[in-house]
């Protein structure tokens, strides 16, 4: 599909032939008139193209939908599983053995691959679904006229020059140059940030302008709030605006997670010292005199003893753990590698309209009779009151603030709804801030509109700047009551006059509501005026003076109180905090401000000015600012890309279809579940299920949490492995035979190892966990404290392994008995290291002395709630007990005699494995003395 053309060319078509041509061009509809925009796509405003027409445009340019992306086949993604530096050596080892016949050997050593391979693929994150997403975005009925006649079609058949009509209510199909608009309002925020909806405009534009100040364009997925307009289709599919996004979205990088792309850097590198280490058994056994087939078999052992296999499985069940926890706290979690990833995040990026802000506009401050008014409660919920001098006020009848709380509830369009428990607003969020503010002085549209019904109206006009309203009073005498800016109100009032009340000054007005603005307030100004009793038809002429100033009204979407404790928790653990909206500048600051995004005075860096910055200049800018306004898609993903440039691991919120983008691009996205799109869905890692900002700074608890987890998992993993293969190693340089087999190390590695370090998944998060700063984005994986860890339990691993196994076969002369002591001796180890390593025991502990308390208290024990939680503390204790079996029927069965080639124990034998490994206490308590984890 050509769909190229909407972007840098210019059609011209010759009506009669039927045959296209293209020139290079690249077009700025807004700044034509509506005059050549028609002439451009040889349309019509009034018939409208033609069925041929239609027909030859749709063959040639396709169909007005996103083309889906293209999916990785459910065979490769499995394949891909396979594609894991720790699984090579694996892969080589049961080629090996099985060249050497051992067929047992090799089954085992392949099916361990195969269930990587399998748990991999069942934990990978559904494919990607951001296409599909903006294609159903898309999906929706309009109004066309086609061969004179109005027809309402699916936006999938829309072509070039097609005459879209729009009103109250519809999704905007595609991107339209508006031809003609009546108070046509649309509400951009999903694309552009705009909080407020914008009043369009069919006039051509002089300069070139940013997407949110487009007055004369409609894009596709917008929602027309009020008026009704006509347009020129002008791109349709990838094309349009929503299109481009989804193209930027293809081009962005998917990036991997810290964890990942430490672990798989580690990987290679064991890859490359056990592939060393294993040539160096082979030439060390074969200058001995051993034999090949010897070799090859003690360079298996090496590399199945060396591999950490349990480490990919145990790193998905840790993540997983993490999914289910956050899940608790109302963050979903769509790709598991972003459990950890949040833990590391240094910056979060969060849109403001409905992110940080309630996306709710609310009445904050009032100007009335000369005297201030301040609003309390947040967003459409009515209650709250209205005071002055902080106390609360008793409204006069004849008092002014009255009159302006009844205009702005007067002069109205939009209404208040209840639906399922909580107040929404049908029409403009401004008219509603109204409705609410005047609901909150006890007053009420259905009440007052019985008292004053109105008799005529005129509209909001974008050139005018007001809308009016005539009404009858009980006396039968008509009022007009008026609102709009306060240049156009003030321009029309007798200022100065007493009237009856109290006397004001334009400048003195004009000042607040400049005062006001700064605060990012947005100021509406009312007004009413008296007029002819037999009047019945409202003409803007009879508005043009003579109007009687009521008081000001001043608005703002603001933030969420949770989202100014969550901002404050962060920033308390090294988080920065920064917004990127399109909204307006000073708007964005003042936000800012009552979220005290920065302790000192904060400058917004417009969109524009961005344009002005190169890369590098960005770099250190972006690290400086807190807040960024009226910015396009694009610079988003500049800005993200210049903070990860920084080394900075940066998570982005939001909810709409213009943060769809950044989100993908992001270490970690992370969208709203209530009000995002499904575009911003699907883009993200990480899904807010209650649109709380405040469940980020859950979320990013718990994925500290989770990387202190794996960070103990892998110090408690390769020191396992690290004694084994010392062990092996040993055993070749003196010349020895191997003390223990590769089918047993597989069972320690897979069945022993992995189950003990599981219950590490569900360790609790230590104090403070939130007070500390992020950890460095290039921390390597193996610190220091890991490493000390590593070094010296192999080393004891490996004494009391390679010891026992010498002691048992020089005594008894019993290779098997000797084998199966070495494995019981090394699993007991692990199972005193992990007590050593983990919180099991104090928990438990503490535990039974709240569970005392209960009791004394008489609750009766914990609540039924705390069943999980109970349950998630005993899960090292029940590791142990499994194991403790799984070992007993290791040595003691006679199918895993014959398998393993083990021999059963006595009891003084089982003693004597108990007493070599309870020695690594003592090492693991001075480790964690001198060297802890956290």
């Amino acid at each position: 599909m050509n769909t190229k053309y909407f972007q840098n060319k210019k059609l011209s078509e010759n009506s009669r032939s039927g045959v296209f041509t293209h020139n290079s061009l690249d077009r700025e509809w807004e700044r034509l008139s509506v005059s050549e925009v028609v002439a451009t796509f040889n349309s019509n405003l009034t018939t409208g193209l033609t069925q041929p027409e239609v027909a030859e445009r749709q063959e040639r340019f396709g169909a007005n939908q996103l083309t889906p992306p293209k999916k990785t086949s459910a065979w490769m993604r499995f394949l891909q599983q396979f594609n894991q530096p720790l699984l090579y050596i694996l892969i080589g080892a049961g080629i090996v053995t099985l060249f050497l016949r051992e067929w047992v050997d090799s089954g085992v050593i392949f099916g361990v691959v195969l269930i990587n391979a399998i748990v991999g693929y069942i934990q990978e994150a559904k494919a990607e679904k951001a296409m599909e997403a903006l294609a159903k975005s898309m999906v929706t009925k309009t109004r066309v006229i086609r061969d004179r006649q109005p027809r309402r079609l699916a936006s999938g058949s829309l072509v070039p020059g097609d005459l879209v009509c729009l009103e109250a209510g519809d999704k905007v199909p595609a991107d339209l140059r508006l031809l003609q608009c009546k108070h046509l309002q649309i509400n951009e925020s999903a694309l552009t940030g705009e909080s407020v909806p914008v009043n369009k405009d069919s006039k051509p534009l002089k300069k070139a302008t940013s997407l949110a100040d487009r007055l004369n364009m409609a894009y596709a997925g917008t929602i027309v709030t009020a008026g009704q307009g006509k347009g020129i289709v002008v791109a349709i599919a990838e094309a349009t605006e929503t299109g481009k996004i989804s193209t930027l979205m293809e081009q962005q990088t998917n990036l991997t997670s810290p964890i990942v792309r430490k672990l798989e850097k580690f990987s290679w590198q064991l890859l490359y010292v056990f592939l060393g280490l294993a040539t160096l058994i082979i030439v060390v056994g074969l200058g001995q005199g051993k034999s090949w087939i010897e070799m090859f078999e003690a360079a298996v052992a090496m590399a199945v003893s060396g591999i950490p296999e349990q480490l990919p499985p145990l790193v998905t069940i840790i993540l997983a753990v993490g999914v289910s926890r956050m899940a608790s706290r109302h963050a979903i979690i769509r790709r598991l590698p972003a459990v950890e990833t949040l833990g590391s995040a240094t910056v979060i990026c969060s849109d403001k309209t409905g992110t940080l802000t309630e996306n709710q506009m609310t009445v904050e401050e009032i100007y009335a009779g000369g005297q201030h008014y301040r609003v309390t409660g947040k967003g459409y919920s009515i209650e709250g009151e209205i005071l002055q001098d902080n106390q609360s006020i008793v409204i006069e009848p004849d008092r002014e603030l009255l009159e302006c709380l009844r205009c702005g509830l007067l002069c109205n369009d939009s209404h208040l709804q209840v639906r399922d428990g909580r107040a929404t607003i049908v029409g403009d969020p401004t008219e509603g801030a109204m409705i609410v503010v005047a609901h909150k002085a006890r007053m009420h549209h259905a009440t007052l509109e019985q008292k004053l019904p109105r008799i005529d109206a005129i509209p909001f006009a974008s050139e005018h700047q007001y809308m009016a309203t005539l009404h009858r009073n009980p006396k039968g005498d008509k009022i007009i009551y008026v609102k709009g800016s306060t240049e156009a109100i003030l321009s029309r009032c007798d200022l100065g006059k007493d009237n009856g009340r109290t006397a004001v000054e334009a400048r003195v007005i004009e000042s607040i509501a400049e005062q006001m603005a700064e605060r990012g307030l947005r100021v509406l100004a009312l007004a009413k005026k008296t007029v002819d009793s037999q009047l019945n038809h409202l003409e803007r002429k009879q508005i043009d003076r003579g109007l009687t100033f009521l008081g000001l009204q001043g608005m703002i979407d603001p933030p969420r109180q949770e989202a100014i404790r969550a901002v404050a928790a962060c920033q308390t653990a090294g988080i920065g905090v920064k917004m990127i909206t399109g909204d307006h500048a000073v708007t964005a600051s003042a936000i800012a401000r009552m979220l005290n995004l920065s302790p000192g005075k904060i400058q917004a860096l417009t969109g524009k000015a961005l344009e002005q910055i190169s890369d590098r200049e960005l770099q250190n800018t972006v690290e400086d600012t807190m807040v960024f306004a009226r910015v396009a898609p694009q610079q988003k993903l500049r800005l993200i890309s210049a903070l990860q440039a920084k080394g900075e691991i940066v998570a982005m919120t939001g909810d709409g279809v213009n943060d769809a983008p950044a989100l993908k691009q992001a270490d970690i996205g992370i969208a709203m579940g209530k009000s995002g799109t499904e575009v911003a869905k699907e883009a993200a890692d990480i899904i807010l299920t209650d649109d709380n900002f405040a469940s980020i700074e859950a979320a990013v608890e718990e994925g500290r949490t989770v990387y202190l987890n794996l960070r103990k998992a892998i110090a408690f993993v390769l020191p396992v492995n690290g004694g084994e293969a010392l062990t092996i190693l040993a055993a070749v340089l003196l010349g020895t035979v191997l003390p223990i087999l590769p089918l047993q190390i597989l069972w320690v590695n897979m069945v022993s190892s992995s189950s003990l370090s599981i219950p590490l998944a569900f360790e609790p998060q230590p104090k403070n966990l939130m007070r500390s700063p992020p950890r460095q984005p290039n921390e390597p994986l193996l610190t220091s404290s890991i490493l000390w860890r590593i070094v010296v339990i192999s080393l004891f691993n490996w004494t009391a392994t390679f010891g026992i196994f010498e002691w048992i076969a020089v005594s008894t002369g019993e290779e098997a008995l000797a084998r199966t002591m070495a494995v019981q001796t090394l699993v007991a180890a692990e199972i005193f290291y992990l007590l050593c390593i983990s919180r099991f025991i104090p928990s438990l502990w503490a535990r039974v002395r709240d569970r005392r308390k209960a009791i004394q208290r008489g609750l009766g024990g914990f609540p039924h709630e705390r069943l999980y939680q109970e349950a998630i503390a005993y899960a090292p204790g029940i590791g142990i007990i499994c194991i403790v079996v799984l070992q007993i029927l290791f040595s003691q069965l006679p199918v895993m005699n014959a398998l393993f080639e083990t021999v059963p124990l006595s009891l003084t034998q089982w003693l004597m494995c108990l007493g070599a490994g309870l020695p690594v206490v003592i090492f693991a308590l001075l480790l964690k003395r001198f060297k802890p984890l956290s």
